[in-house]
């Protein structure tokens, strides 16, 4: 009966340089490294809104320091009262967040089920987008408020801060809208991922956060 003999896998030598005298060693196998078991990476969405929200973060921590440095050392801050609308803003905010996680486990069982029995959760989406806009129609009006009283940008410190503070967060807010409005063009599509709805709530509960702090910060330090 013959026996079969198999060669042994080539092996190459790679150089590592140990103390400079040149010497190898690791001896490795002539395809590469040993293939190893993958490990899970988390989805691009997911990664990306983490580094966003952390950015996102710092930049409002470095307003924070320098609200709090330049009134600390002012003989010029002027206080004045919070336009009324910014606390029924809140509430608007607080109860998109609301409608925003009904939405995200709704679309959960709609897309298990394939599309198939339950009604389309969209209009969820829909409540979420319209009290986000009205959110921003409030600060406007917030604005407008201050300006009648001839609190603009320029007039103070303590009013050029919250110019900045709350339209920044505007800014960050429409991103967030822009965010809601694919997520439910791809659920109208049927082409709506998980990673993505994740990363949009996760993105619109920070702004949701962030604006409590906000006003907080802002109904303290002005």
């Amino acid at each position: 009966m013959a026996t079969t003999v198999h060669e042994p896998p080539k092996l190459e030598s790679r150089p590592v340089n140990v103390g400079g005298s040149g010497n190898f060693r690791n001896m490795v196998p002539a395809g590469g490294l040993p293939r190893t078991k993958q490990q899970y990476a988390p989805p691009p969405a997911s990664t990306g809104i983490w580094v966003a929200l952390a950015a996102i973060g710092m930049t409002f921590a470095a307003l924070t320091s320098a609200l709090v440095v330049r009134k600390d050392g002012s003989n010029d801050w002027r206080h004045f009262t919070l336009p009324a609308i910014l606390y029924l803003n809140t509430l608007i905010l607080l109860a998109s967040s609301v409608t925003l996680e009904v939405a995200r486990k709704r679309v959960s069982s709609f897309m298990a089920a394939g599309r198939v029995g339950i009604a389309n959760p969209a209009r969820w989406l829909y409540l979420t987008l319209g009290l986000g806009f009205a959110f921003v129609a409030g600060q406007y009006l917030a604005w407008r408020q201050l300006s009648a009283q001839g609190l603009y940008l320029a007039t103070n410190p303590s009013s050029s801060f919250f110019y900045v503070f709350t339209a920044a967060h505007a800014l960050h807010l429409i991103g967030g809208l822009g965010g809601l409005v694919r997520v439910t063009a791809k659920l109208n599509t049927a082409s709506l991922r998980r990673a993505t709805l994740d990363a949009t709530s996760r993105y619109w509960h920070f702004m949701d956060v962030l604006w409590v702090y906000l006003l907080l910060l802002l109904w303290m330090k002005l």
